[in-house]
């Protein structure tokens, strides 16, 4: 694989959040100290969070909470599963850049691991791409961990259930060893009204709760439930399911209707931790 020396430029920065460094930090700061959560309700190591990736005055609530537990973990590596919300003929996609930008500073991209990666899945590097989801994890990821990380960045577009497997069971093995988070970017319905979003909100939080990656890929398909990034999701829980006993826990739950007051076509957010034992 090749990688350019230079860090993507954020396409977002200035409209999905702001560019202003100390504003920026200050917001993510307020939305992560509003988020109470009770100490006692959680027991064990975080191994990932799901959290939502719409704009900061949207999910940044319910993000606020993902990273809440988050919050003074030291973490080397931060795996980001999220959506391309483009067309790619890819099932994997990655960054064609060494590095992100955000307002806040730069974070390395873990380009070694990454060619390991695609030598047992084909990964589809890009430049110049537009997409948010991914991104818009990162000043909330620089603000809560303690440290200095570097980023395996992974935009998943098959939803096959087999190959979202092999790459859990890939990831899991060139994680061997090391000090890592996972990131699950995903909102939940979209454009619904609001009633109909909270009743199918909750059934797809209910299948993530219960750690069910099958059910979370099958809701779309039964008009059960639904979640842009439903793979990423799955990718996250079939990692976790390799672990033992990890158990899954609703964090929040929100809808755009919280942040704009339209009530007719409402977009879903949702935050979980998934932890193991120990």
């Amino acid at each position: 694989m090749d990688f350019k020396h230079a860090a993507r430029p954020s396409p977002i920065a200035g409209t999905w959040y702001t560019r202003n460094p100390k504003q920026l930090e200050t917001e993510i700061h307020a939305f992560i100290d509003k988020a109470v959560i009770s100490d006692d309700e959680f027991s064990g190591t975080l191994f990932g969070v799901v959290a939502p990736h719409a704009g900061y005055q949207y999910s940044g609530r319910t993000a606020g909470y993902a990273y809440r537990v988050v919050q003074g973990l030291a973490r080397d590596i931060v795996v980001i599963l999220s959506p391309f919300h483009q067309y790619i003929c890819a099932d994997l996609v990655t960054t064609a850049y060494d590095a992100y930008a955000t307002p806040l500073g730069t974070l390395p991209v873990e380009t070694d691991m990454l060619a390991q990666l695609n030598e047992s899945i084909p990964l589809q590097q890009i430049e110049h791409d537009p997409e948010h989801s991914l991104e818009i994890q990162l000043p909330f990821l620089q603000c809560a961990l303690s440290n200095q990380f570097s980023l395996l960045p992974l935009m998943v577009r098959t939803r096959e259930r087999t190959k979202l497997k092999k790459i859990a069971e890939n990831l899991l093995a060139l994680l061997q060893g090391q000090s890592f988070l996972m990131v699950a970017s995903t909102d939940l319905s979209h454009y619904l009204p609001l009633e109909t979003a909270h009743k199918m909100d909750a059934e797809m939080l209910r299948r993530s709760k219960a750690m069910d990656a099958d059910a979370v890929l099958a809701a779309e398909g039964e008009g059960a439930a639904s979640a842009c990034g439903a793979s990423s999701v799955a990718v996250l829980l079939y990692a976790a399911k390799m672990q033992m006993d990890a158990r899954a826990f609703i964090l929040n739950y929100s809808t755009s209707a919280d942040a704009s007051g339209d009530t007719s076509a409402v977009v879903g957010y949702g935050a979980a931790g998934i932890y193991l034992p120990g």
